[in-house]
């Protein structure tokens, strides 16, 4: 069982004041040291779930939360997903990949927009590339909650996304490659990722900088990828059935 981890405690370890320790970890991550470990917390919580038969209420003190309604109230908003519901994932996540591979079109029929509205980029990927890509403009430098825009694309190249409300983000994404196991894409822990650390500002009557995105193997400084990517794959293909 994980016991509770203190600033102090963690400062510590690395040896510099909580103040330093603090500045350095949110310049480096872009998450304060506790909401970083809170994240492997979940992380660890979804490994439970999907390879152990143990309890939900078993996994919540595993982790070190006391409270199971907290634990289930901060999986669901983190993952997207209630616990139990991402444990009865498992039989539908594999159906959603071979529909998205059946996909002819993948377009939608907008034009590609410069407008002040709009954030646009171009995704390239440091190894090859064969599935589908997930990116999405989140909250927070974490791939948590459902993300406030996203969408899927079916190669390297250029995303964008129009209509975007003034506001504060984080460009966020990963692949999942054609034939990868279920519990491997519902547990990414080895999946090509990118992600902005710094903040994208949508602000009215100025235009968003082009946005270079790089995939990459996760790195030791990257957070946990919570949100549950068949939730994403299914919301996409929902869209595309109403187009």
């Amino acid at each position: 069982m994980y016991d509770q981890l203190p600033l102090e405690r963690l400062a510590r370890y690395a040896g510099y004041s909580p103040y330093h320790f603090v500045r350095i970890f949110k310049e480096r991550t872009g998450l304060s040291p506790l909401y970083y470990v809170s994240s492997y917390r979940l992380q660890r919580a979804k490994d439970m779930l999907l390879r152990t038969g143990l309890t939900v209420r078993d996994i919540s003190l595993e982790i070190g939360q006391q409270s199971l309604g907290t634990f289930t109230s901060r999986f669901a908003a983190r993952v997207g997903m209630s616990p139990a519901e991402f444990r009865n994932s498992v039989p539908y996540a594999g159906d959603q990949m071979s529909s998205l591979r059946k996909l002819r079109d993948w377009s939608f029929s907008y034009p590609i927009s410069r407008m002040p509205s709009s954030v646009h980029g171009t995704i390239s990927a440091e190894a090859p590339v064969d599935g589908v890509i997930l990116i999405g403009l989140f909250a927070k430098p974490i791939p948590e909650g459902l993300p406030l825009y996203g969408t899927l694309l079916s190669s390297l190249g250029h995303f964008h996304f129009e209509h975007v409300a003034p506001g504060t983000y984080y460009l966020l994404a990963t692949s999942i490659s054609w034939g990868t196991h279920t519990l491997d894409f519902l547990l990414p822990h080895t999946t090509l990722r990118t992600r902005s650390k710094t903040p994208i500002h949508v602000v009215p009557g100025s235009l968003v900088p082009h946005q270079p995105l790089t995939l990459h193997p996760p790195r030791l400084d990257d957070p946990p990828i919570l949100i549950s990517l068949p939730l994403l794959m299914n919301r996409f293909l929902n869209r595309m059935a109403v187009r």
